[in-house]
């Protein structure tokens, strides 16, 4: 079983910034692929980035250029830079990790872009 636990999330103006970090339990280098959801009030969760093991990643069209994603296995730690925050990317955000088999998700920190 692997906990995630996320921080970093709060209130910020739009074209500010936030770093969100997503701690694991026990090793992630066993979880293929890490990632960063995000739901918004009476929305679907969507997909925001992901990274494989192998560092490959994986933006939504709405964050590339503005978020990036990062892990570090030895810390089994997943980072998401965001910056130039808009008002849409106020939700509640989610690490994601996922192995062969099982998926685990984290409790949520809540991103608000406000003025």
């Amino acid at each position: 079983q692997v906990q995630l636990v996320e921080s970093g999330g709060g209130v910020v103006q739009p074209g500010g910034s936030l770093r969100l970090a997503c701690v694991a339990s026990t090793g992630i280098a066993r979880l293929n692929v890490m990632g960063w959801y995000r739901q918004a009030p009476g929305k679907q969760r969507e997909l925001v980035a992901t990274i494989t093991g192998a560092g490959t990643i994986n933006y939504v069209d709405s964050v590339r250029g503005r978020f990036t994603i990062s892990r570090d296995n030895a810390k089994n730690t997943v980072n998401l830079q965001m910056n130039s925050l808009k008002p849409e990317d106020t939700a509640v955000y989610y690490c994601n990790g996922r192995s062969q088999f099982l998926v685990y998700w984290g409790q949520g920190t809540q991103v608000t872009v406000s003025s």
